[in-house]
């Protein structure tokens, strides 16, 4: 079934992204069989833990991949790649927050435009697991490949890719993530998405607690609360702290009872 894994996945009474409309996948499949400038987008993803969810408009859905680095205009640089469940075309001009359950977090669109198969046959390259094509977008453009690993990262099996830039004119050195890092659709950052919904849902409970995007997070959320409300929110309550309060208020000195006057 069309986008079943995708729906198992998510409650969209909890969640802003698209259910998925099966007949628009049915149109965009249509479309496809005589167009072959096809949608692409790059989502920059602040969940657990940061990556970029790559997807490749095939059949009517968006194909998908989470690399947790980004892509590289180096050709030297092999991003890994892990292929998830497909997306509904939707999902391709989505960004915002979701504030909890599966994939929780900041989502934006950091890229987008058309995509063209360098291959006769996409379904039998993704079977081969060997996809030449070509990105026509804002920040990625030019000759690319997506290359399956056959394993050889562990925990990925089947689903273990390479994200590849050939070398061309657009190729380089450049980290486009560092050197472009806002979004394609508003041009701001995770504290600008964060600001225009509720910034408040993570000011002690967030998606990422502890280590560098638990870092992250925790400017992320102060910058969108001064730019909500001119206020910076206050610290999250760790355990950490909590331990450290319990033992300062016993070591605190306790007041002996008032002595009790004597009546004749």
């Amino acid at each position: 079934m069309v986008l079943e894994k995708y729906k198992q996945k998510r409650n969209f009474q909890a969640t802003p992204e698209p259910s998925g409309d099966v007949k628009l996948a049915g149109e965009r499949a249509k479309k496809q069989q005589s167009s072959k400038e096809l949608f692409f987008c790059v989502q920059k993803h602040l969940a657990s833990h940061l990556h970029y969810d790559f997807r490749l408009e095939h059949k009517g859905v968006l194909l998908s991949w989470a690399v947790p680095k980004g892509p590289s205009l180096d050709p030297k640089t092999k991003r890994l790649a892990m292929m998830v469940e497909d997306h509904p075309f939707e999902y391709g001009t989505f960004e915002g927050v979701i504030p909890s359950g599966y994939g929780a977090g900041i989502v934006m669109l950091w890229d987008q435009g058309t995509w063209t198969p360098q291959v006769d046959d996409v379904d039998a390259a993704l079977k081969k697991g060997d996809l030449k094509f070509t990105l026509d977008g804002y920040k990625l453009k030019g000759s690319w490949v997506l290359v399956r690993t056959s394993g050889r990262y562990p925990g990925g099996g089947d689903r273990s890719w390479l994200l590849i830039k050939h070398k061309d004119d657009w190729a380089g050195d450049v980290d486009i993530a560092e050197f472009a890092p806002k979004s394609v659709k508003s041009d701001g950052d995770f504290p600008d998405i964060l600001a225009q919904d509720n910034p408040e849902i993570w000011t002690s409970n967030r998606p990422a607690k502890g280590g560098e995007t638990g870092a992250m997070f925790e400017k992320i959320v102060e910058r969108a609360m001064e730019m909500k409300t001119g206020k910076k929110p206050p610290p999250p309550a760790t355990a950490a702290s909590d331990k450290a309060e319990g033992k300062r208020q016993k070591a605190a000195p306790k007041k002996k009872p008032a002595a009790k006057r004597r009546t004749k």
